[in-house]
């Protein structure tokens, strides 16, 4: 049975795992940090590390990108999208108003990640506009401080497996400022792995760096691409951290690594002067396709 490294049990991390691994069996080892996530499957005291890397509403997670640039060698192995769907999260009957509704105004705290505290902006200002709002590691962690603390006030920004797995209870589903609200994941490790879905097609990311005082050299790679038709995803700049005004170029490229045109361009890349890595060429799945499916 796989071990996969995942941030805390009843995450959308966690969630999304479940939902990739379509019952197969698996070992979720839960971390707090996302470090430690990714570090978890570097050591080999895991054999895969779920890492979310982009996010509708907020866009790209830079953070833990990087990490895969700079901290780890870990190639990407999977690609699934995910809803995150975000709720208001109480003790039992805490903010009851007697009548079967909500008291919000009882809310003196709110806690969640910063990311999906940002992505519920309109409903904390419309319901619980004097509330204070506090930051933590995960919504999971938000929902077990407030399952801790009952009485004071507080609620937590968190998913419907936060809420079941404290046993707490959702006062206001689907809080989002944004229905669409989906995030990437990717599964990170040495290895294939044999995903219990149907993929929708297939992504190699790649990385690369530009020769020095070069003009047009961008242009030139992108053209690499274009002229053999290749269809790209992404293109994202970062920093290379060994000197200012140097960069990366992260592209995504929707092409297996074995096709026949992908390997032409990238040795077309080399042959500029750039350096090129891969950061992993593997299936991809949806969630919003799939759903429809079944529907």
């Amino acid at each position: 049975m796989k071990s996969i490294a995942v941030l805390p049990q009843g995450t959308t991390s966690h969630e999304a795992l479940l939902y990739l691994m379509k019952g197969e069996p698996c070992r979720p080892v839960f971390y707090k940090l996302i470090s430690d996530v990714f570090l978890a499957t570097a050591r080999g005291e895991t054999d895969y590390s779920v890492i979310p890397v982009e996010n509708t509403i907020e866009g790209s997670v830079s953070m833990h990108m990087d990490w895969l640039i700079h901290e780890v060698d870990l190639p990407m192995q999977a690609e699934w999208i995910y809803p995150s769907v975000q709720n208001l999260i109480a003790n039992p009957g805490e903010f009851a108003d007697g009548k079967g509704g909500v008291d919000y105004s009882g809310i003196v705290k709110i806690l969640s990640h910063p990311v999906a505290m940002a992505q519920c902006g309109h409903f904390i200002r419309s319901h619980a506009p004097t509330a204070e709002l506090e930051t933590v590691g995960s919504t999971s962690e938000a929902v077990e401080i407030v399952k801790n603390n009952p009485g004071k006030g507080w609620a937590a920004i968190g998913i419907e497996l936060g809420a079941k797995t404290f046993g707490l209870e959702i006062i206001a589903s689907k809080i989002t400022d944004h229905q669409n609200n989906f995030t990437r994941f990717v599964l990170a490790g040495p290895d294939k792995l044999d995903i219990p879905r149907v993929s929708i097609g297939s992504k190699t990311s790649v990385l690369v760096t530009l020769p020095e005082d070069f003009p047009g050299a961008l242009h030139q790679v992108l053209s690499a691409f274009a002229w053999r038709k290749l269809n790209l995803s992404r293109i994202e700049s970062r920093p290379t951290k060994k000197k200012l005004g140097t960069y990366y170029f992260h592209i995504d490229v929707l092409e297996p690594l074995e096709s026949v045109l992908l390997p032409a361009a990238i040795e077309e890349i080399k042959a500029l002067g750039c350096q090129v890595r891969i950061l992993g060429s593997y299936p991809t799945y949806t969630y919003e396709e799939e759903k429809a499916e079944v529907q």
